[in-house]
């Protein structure tokens, strides 16, 4: 028989077959990986995931989504050693059930799935030896509408090398994600933004072959006895907390916002507050560094009056008095932003914004007279929110913030600007709560 009209063989047809039903799998897999349309939040996180895995690999990424399901793990093959730096929120610099859910998922996926990889605890002990950092941020759309979705960028950074090897952009459904800071963020007196949460979600940004933010990982060792204590303080182990918090002030990289409000809420779930106040006013005295300080000045709804609530607002006095202090110290010229909830009138919450700053500044100028040159009042309403979803509730409470922020002194109007005075009306028909 000539072997080149001959029929193949089952075996060949059967090869053939799988081959063919293999193709078409990465095929539908190609088309989905590169699909814009949302996913559900668990699969975002699994295809995330699987995506920093294939990139670390040899097989394309949706050829090796189906190795990861169909070839058992093998226990014995060396594996990567990588360490979380916990996922953060990016507009609000906060860690929330929803980052940690994020971060479980992922770290899962890469240590159980691929078999490639071994989580172990982002710890200053950990960190010498191991060779991957993973980090990861969601981002919410604008405005915060639920049906936007949100963005959820991974990477995995070579600590050796420094530079970034694997990134990734998903994005998913927001199918009821729970927003709910951890206990740490809920409490801060501030918002917790700075240089190195800012280099932390720039690193999740990074394209392959490109370094890291340099800022950022010369402070991972920090951020790992941050991390320690920040667990602990979640945990309500505020003495504990306090210690680890206090060890890392004198290390090079611990003057971070982080380090000091961790520093001020466990003297205050103390009772100490003489520690309390000296450690917010090192707080301010970094913002003015960093040029911008975002403080939780909480109103009740519509109205100039300080939240009703003196476990809330029975601070604020301590506060606008550390403000005042090292804004004369610093000789620093500011304005002071106020900032309403997505909810109502634009108009009146530009208004009521203004309205917020001018007592703000009011109370500082009582403070120190000389500020009243230094300082200007300005209403943002609600278009800088950082959350954005007009819930008027613990969610989005840092979107009713009143922000210093520190500008040249001939940016400041020789008239400074108009007080407003707590004393106002709220409007007639008062359409907006925030």
């Amino acid at each position: 028989m000539n072997r080149s009209t001959a029929r193949p063989s089952g075996r060949a047809r059967t090869a053939r077959a799988a081959w063919a039903g293999l193709a078409a799998l990465c095929l539908t897999a190609l088309v989905a990986c590169t699909s814009s349309e949302p996913l559900g939040f668990e699969t975002a996180a699994a295809r995330g995931a699987d995506d920093l895995a294939a990139q670390t690999g040899a097989l394309p990424a949706f050829l090796a989504r189906f190795e990861a399901t169909l070839t058992p793990v093998d226990p014995k093959a060396p594996r990567r050693r990588v360490v979380l730096d916990p996922m953060l929120e990016t507009t609000s610099g906060q860690q929330t059930a929803t980052t940690a859910l994020l971060g479980k998922l992922v770290g899962e996926r890469l240590g159980r799935k691929t078999g490639r990889f071994e989580l172990v605890p982002f710890r200053g002990d950990t960190l010498p030896d191991a060779q991957l950092l993973l980090t990861g941020t969601m981002t919410r759309a604008p405005g915060g509408a639920p049906a936007a979705g949100v963005r959820i960028d991974l990477a995995l950074t070579d600590l050796k090398t420094r530079q970034v090897i694997a990134q990734t952009t998903v994005h998913a459904r927001d199918e009821a994600l729970d927003p709910s800071p951890l206990r740490y963020y809920k409490d801060s007196p501030i918002v917790i933004k700075d240089k190195v949460s800012e280099g932390y979600a720039r690193t999740s940004r990074t394209a392959v072959g490109q370094p890291a933010d340099t800022y950022y990982l010369e402070r991972i060792g920090v951020a790992a006895q941050i991390d320690a204590a920040t667990t602990l303080y979640n945990a309500e182990r505020y003495r504990d907390a306090l210690g680890r918090y206090e060890d890392m002030q004198n290390d090079a990289g611990g003057q971070q916002l982080r380090i000091e409000s961790g520093i001020y809420l466990t003297n205050m779930r103390l009772g100490r507050v003489a520690e309390a106040e000296q450690a917010f006013g090192r707080i301010v005295a970094l913002g003015i560094q960093y040029n911008e300080l975002g403080v939780k000045f909480l109103f009740n709804p519509g109205s100039l009056e300080f939240w009703s609530d003196p476990k809330i607002s029975g601070s604020y006095g301590m506060w606008l008095r550390q403000i005042a202090r090292e804004s004369v110290r610093s000789n620093t010229c500011m304005n002071v932003v106020g900032h309403t909830s997505n909810s109502g009138d634009a108009t009146l919450n530009d208004a009521l914004s203004l309205r917020r700053a001018g007592v703000i500044r009011q109370l500082l100028v009582a403070q120190a007279p000389v500020l009243g040159a230094r300082t200007a009042a300005i209403g943002k309403g609600f278009r800088e929110n950082l959350v954005g979803s007009g819930t008027d509730n613990g969610f989005d409470v840092l979107d009713r913030r009143v922000e210093f922020k520190i500008v040249g002194c001939e940016q400041i109007p020789a008239e400074g600007a108009p007080d407003a005075k707590p004393a106002a009306a709220t409007p007639a028909k008062p359409t907006t709560r925030s």
